[in-house]
């Protein structure tokens, strides 16, 4: 198969020229993947996406029968389309829409310059009563606030803000953990135009410092600890230390979670929220920052990227609405730490009416259920998880529906790497047989994603259904011709809202600009390795640096850690190809595994992965060497470190290729560098 979707390239075409198809367009991947769940006509009549294309058939004259119809008219149309979101969702704001996008140059697109806005009034609109947050912790008990409550708090938080001097602009920032104080601090600060970035508490303080230092903030709100399942975790120390690099910091709110006795210097959480105020809204320029996400930092400084308030507000909408069919009444559970951008995609399911279901704790605690038990008893309607949880769930062996009460589960969205087979369907064997399953792509970077699933499309495994609406997305090859049928880098062809305005302590925009359109000019270019079909979904095999070419045959890793995912006593798989030097040669192919407890990476082993990656790949991708590693390395949003453990393989000092701050367990990549020499040497 590898073969034959190397040489399926059935479109070239110029960036600045339209999609030519020189053939059928037909990726044989799609056609062997298994189809898992289709939509029935009883469910699509019911989706928000629906609702949206009957309002699109009566407010704008416009019809369309097909999912793929309609995202092509999204791209085509792409002032129509963004200007009817904000017309679809009656979204509050000021000023004249008629201008959607002034400059469509990138970077720099001028998105709808004459409307302002803000992110949390329309967060914040509808019925008092509504439950709106269900928060639950290993740290304490659980609990729940109506729209009403969190409209209040907002409000006291808004003016406690304003009384410790901040306004548009400024920066707040947070030390703390995915808990109700956290999305009041949230929309608060961005009620008044401030500009929003937290840190998790587990976080080192050097991590901290180096993110929060680069955006010299006001204000801080910290938490002095947390309970990780049974295991108190004090963190005064390293706040009082991340204070003291904080030279701009006028002020701190301490909000008492473990419950230590707040230091001195700094107001507490009640005091802040003590003075009882009217909800207000700042309503800012369209392109005003609403929030900073950092990037894994995995080299070097983490980057300060910067979202807009108008662009994050659309791009929310209609990610929330209608690729994840979310609305009111349904409850969003996202497994996920404040450090993650999948925290800030929880919070905006508020948008569109939804509850969000915060958890902090481990999940393994007390068992490695905790997360399905959570599902049952919080009569979650959504899940959102990395693709590594679930892969570990089937791995184990666990059928949660028969343990639980998931009956009110209809969809579930698995992210931060890619999905294997096996799992998608292990989900509709153990978990629903009918739930709308997505898996989907995106990044930090835009805080959405690029590619995913539809509430129309029916589910394939292995496959990501389709690009998302108004996301002009293709794969182009090395020359930047768009290709079809084959492996190529990810990139997005025209501006999407939630694109960042910039880069902080970047004023010439040279960094943003190296970052994403150094490769391809006017283009951005994300870093992924993908496939597309002719009908628009895809494959993602990987980052595109960390592909593996063995005589010019590429192959994303991530069918290369699916290939070994059911090899007994591999509990996890890193794969590097160091290239000759000369450029001549198939290079080194080097595997190591994580093994299980009491498993041995013996000659039958060896020939197990042998005969699964000739049997899955190609003979070319069995691997020269194997080594077994006491753990693999992953950055703190789950992904594997394959970029800088190639560099340290090739002899790179580990403090010169990747910052300990952002590695998940920073003594993962010792065993690497002892390798290396050896490795080297072969």
């Amino acid at each position: 198969m590898l073969d034959r979707c190397v040489t399926q390239v059935v479109a070239r075409t110029r960036r600045s020229e339209g999609v030519r198809l020189t053939g059928s367009g037909t990726d044989p991947t799609t056609e062997d993947a298994e189809t898992l769940w289709t939509p029935t006509a009883e469910w699509i009549a019911g989706t928000q996406l629906t609702r949206y294309v009957d309002w699109l058939a009566a407010e704008r004259g416009l019809t369309f029968q097909t999912y793929q119809d309609l995202w092509q008219w999204s791209i085509d149309e792409l002032d129509a389309f963004w200007r009817s979101i904000l017309d679809f969702y009656e979204v509050l704001y000021d000023g004249d829409p008629s201008v959607v996008l002034a400059s469509r140059e990138m970077p720099g697109a001028d998105w709808f310059p004459n409307v302002s806005l803000n992110f949390a009034e329309n967060a914040l609109r509808g019925p008092d009563e509504d439950e709106v947050i269900v928060a639950l912790s290993q740290t304490r008990p659980d609990s729940r606030m109506t729209r009403g409550e969190l409209r209040d708090a907002v409000a006291r938080a808004a003016e406690g803000l304003r009384r410790l001097g901040v306004g548009p602009g400024d920066r707040v920032a947070g030390f703390l953990p995915n808990i109700p104080e956290t999305v009041i601090a949230l929309l608060a600060t961005a009620s008044i135009g401030a500009v929003w970035a937290v840190c998790a508490p587990e976080l080192g303080w050097r991590s901290v410092v180096d993110r929060l230092q680069q955006i010299q903030p006001k204000v801080l709100l910290a938490v002095d600890g947390y309970r990780y399942g049974d295991k108190d975790v004090d963190r005064l120390d390293e706040l009082a230390t991340v204070q003291a690099a904080l030279p701009t910091l006028e002020a701190t709110v301490f909000v008492p979670y473990l419950g230590a006795e707040p230091p001195a210097v700094g107001i507490s959480w009640s005091e802040f929220l003590s003075h009882e105020a009217e909800p207000a809204y700042t309503r800012v320029p369209f392109g005003a920052p609403l929030w900073i996400l950092f990037s894994s930092g995995t080299t070097g400084l983490p980057k300060a990227i910067v979202h807009a308030q108008g662009g994050t507000t659309l791009e929310q909408y209609k990610s929330a609405s209608l690729q994840i069919d979310l609305g009111p009444g349904d409850r969003y559970f996202v497994y996920c730490t404040t450090t993650w951008m999948m925290w800030n995609l929880q919070v905006s399911c508020l948008l569109v009416g939804s509850t969000a279901i915060l958890f902090d704790g481990n999940p393994n605690f007390p068992d490695r259920e905790e997360l399905w038990r959570i599902l049952g008893r919080t009569r979650v309607t959504h899940f959102a998880c990395g693709a590594a949880f679930f892969t570990a769930s089937r791995q184990q062996h666990l059928v949660p529906k028969d343990r639980f009460d998931l009956s009110n589960l209809q969809g579930m969205l698995s992210t931060g790497s890619p999905l294997p087979p096996d799992t998608f369907r292990w989900i509709y064997q153990a978990v629903s047989s009918d739930v709308f399953l997505q898996s989907g792509s995106g990044g930090t970077d835009v805080c959405s994603g690029f590619v995913g699933g539809s509430p129309w499309l029916p589910v394939r495994a292995g496959k990501i259904a389709c690009r998302l609406l108004g996301i002009d997305v293709a794969a182009f090859d090395e020359k930047g011709y768009e290709i079809i049928g084959s492996l190529g880098e990810l990139v997005i062809k025209q501006p999407m809202p939630s694109m960042p305005i910039y880069f902080w302590n970047d004023p010439d925009g040279e960094r943003y600009r190296n970052a994403y359109f150094a490769q391809f000019p006017g283009t951005w270019c994300h870093g992924d390795w993908v496939q597309f079909d002719e009908s628009g979904s895809c494959i993602i095999t990987g980052r595109s640096d960390g592909t593996l070419n063995r005589g010019g045959v590429r192959l994303g890793t991530a069918e290369f850690y699916a290939a070994l995912e059911d090899i007994e006593g591999i509990a996890d798989s890193l794969v590097i190809h160091l290239e000759d030097p000369d450029g001549e040669g198939l290079g080194k192919l080097v595997l190591f595994v994580q093994l299980a407890p009491g498993a041995e990476l013996d000659e039958a082993m060896r020939g197990q992965v042998s005969k699964a990656l000739r049997e899955a790949l190609s003979p070319r991708h069995v691997p020269d060497l194997a080594y077994a590693v006491p753990a693999i390395p992953y950055n703190l949003t789950g992904k594997k470190l394959e970029v800088p453990v190639k560099k340290i393989l090739k002899g790179a000092r580990l403090a010169d290729v990747v910052s300990e701050g952002a590695i998940r367990d920073p003594r993962s990549l010792e065993a690497f560098v002892e390798l290396g020499a050896t490795i080297r040497a072969q």
